[in-house]
């Protein structure tokens, strides 16, 4: 699969929890490596030397009791001291050759262990008194490992210079079985001692990188809306950054607050002029009076529009920000029952869900809702009903209205800016469903319009949810 080795190689990167894990357990598979390595090596030298240093010690008890009588017959004084060279094949032998000019057969002296048999080593002499070692093929076809070393009898004047080679050898079964045993327990404690250092490294980890999962919660708290900063405790490593966010935070709330001190301020000073120009127009007759009265309204309209949008835009950039459903839709359908009252008309707030949080200001949420609302008590015939339902991290607001409703292939022209379903019969500028979209937008949500169950439209507004 093309790029196929990239995830690991991402996932990697992105991980400062696997990439501790990878490195300690790599260095700690490594350590156990080399020490099971090294170990297994330095027992294994300790044995051979031991195996050889025992095999030099028979050399030189065979050496000490090797006697040639008048005759010039080679015997033993004493037999040697290990049993095991009484026991036939028992895997440790031993043997003496006469090496002189003198006739002698090979194996002239032998050990009960040996048999039948007789060791045969490479044709080579020592000097006297030289140690040679060798690897040959004993009883059984076993592998021995053998010492011989030639020696010299003057004992009979008469016939002087009996040289004699001594050999003695063991089956190199005897070396390895131990290391093989060594081996098998020493690999089984480095394994253990392995897992537990792996099982220390993940649970150091986890505990070193839980201030990182505290910081994590509490980001998400902030972001949620659950909190305006960092809160608790963490390490020293760590509250620099704490204390650097905490500040950012604070900054953006500061600039927020400013930039909407400075909207308000900006209405204040463009709706005063307005207000005269209106009230003038009004106390005048002729098509010019109505002309500016209503001109005078939509630029009203036009600066309520984008100053809830930028308001909105410097909101959204403050974590933190939260506020409750149920009072705002409260207060905003006992505004509209007061203001269509000449209407009649049934409104309905269904209290399901009303403990949701909105993620966002009070003033974004007015603004969306009462616009909605008005809209809906607007083009309704008898009756409204506002509902609430949370789906996942998400509020679902629906607003039904039993009016004419509006076309499918109209609907996604009113939520542009300026844009009516109908021009005439309700005043308006085609303004509110353009402001909620927008708004909508800015915090992640969307406006949905669709059939409503009442017979006219039902406006679905989704916005995301506070933890």
């Amino acid at each position: 699969m093309p790029g196929g080795g990239k995830a690991p190689t991402i996932a990697l990167r992105g991980s400062l929890r696997l990439r501790l894990l990878l490195g300690t357990l790599f260095w700690i598979v490594a350590s156990v490596m080399v020490a099971g390595w090294a170990l297994g090596g330095l027992f294994r030298q300790h044995v051979a030397l031991q195996f050889h240093a025992e095999l030099n010690t028979h050399l030189d008890q065979l050496a000490a009791h090797l006697a040639v009588d008048a005759g010039g017959r080679a015997s033993l004084t004493a037999a040697q001291s290990d049993p095991r060279f009484s026991k036939p094949y028992s895997g440790i032998y031993w043997q003496i050759d006469r090496v002189d000019p003198a006739p002698g057969a090979l194996g002239l002296l032998r050990s009960r262990s040996l048999w039948d048999d007789v060791l045969r080593l490479p044709a080579d002499t020592p000097r006297d008194g030289e140690i040679h070692q060798h690897r040959v093929t004993g009883p059984g076809q076993a592998m021995l490992g053998a010492v011989e070393r030639v020696v010299m009898l003057d004992e009979v004047p008469e016939q002087p210079g009996r040289t004699f080679r001594l050999i003695v050898a063991a089956e190199e079964r005897q070396m390895v079985e131990p290391v093989e045993r060594f081996n098998g327990m020493l690999w089984l404690a480095l394994g253990l001692l392995g897992g537990g250092l792996a099982l220390v490294a993940v649970i150091q980890v986890l505990i070193a990188l839980a201030p990182l999962r505290r910081l994590h919660a509490a980001l998400a708290a902030v972001r949620g809306g659950g909190a305006h900063r960092l809160e608790g405790r963490f390490p020293a490593e760590v509250q620099p950054l704490i204390e650097d966010f905490n500040s950012v935070l604070a900054q953006n709330a500061e600039v927020v607050e400013r930039a909407r001190t400075q909207a308000g301020n900006l209405a204040h000073a463009l709706k005063t002029p307005l207000s005269v120009i209106a009230n003038a127009a009004r106390g005048k007759p002729g098509e010019l009076a109505v002309l500016v009265g209503a001109q005078v309204e939509v630029a009203r309209k036009q600066i309520d529009y984008h100053l809830s949008r930028s308001r909105a835009a410097a909101a959204v950039r403050v974590p933190g920000a939260r506020t409750p459903v149920a009072p705002v839709l409260d207060g905003l359908a006992r505004v509209m029952r007061r203001i269509h009252a000449e209407r009649n008309l049934d409104l309905v707030v269904h209290r399901a869900s009303m403990s949701a949080v909105f993620r966002g200001e009070e003033q974004d949420l007015q603004e969306m809702l009462g616009n909605l609302l008005d809209n809906a008590c607007k083009w309704a015939a008898r009756r409204v009903e506002v509902s609430l339902a949370l789906d996942g991290g998400e509020l679902c607001f629906c607003l039904d209205d039993d009016g004419g409703g509006i076309a499918v292939a109209e609907r996604e022209r009113v939520l542009n800016r300026g844009e009516r379903a109908d021009e005439r019969g309700v005043p308006g500028t085609g303004l509110g469903l353009s402001i909620v979209d927008d708004l909508a937008r800015l915090y992640g949500g969307r406006v949905e319009l669709t059939d409503s169950p009442l017979g006219g439209l039902r406006v679905r507004l989704l916005l995301p949810a506070a933890a």
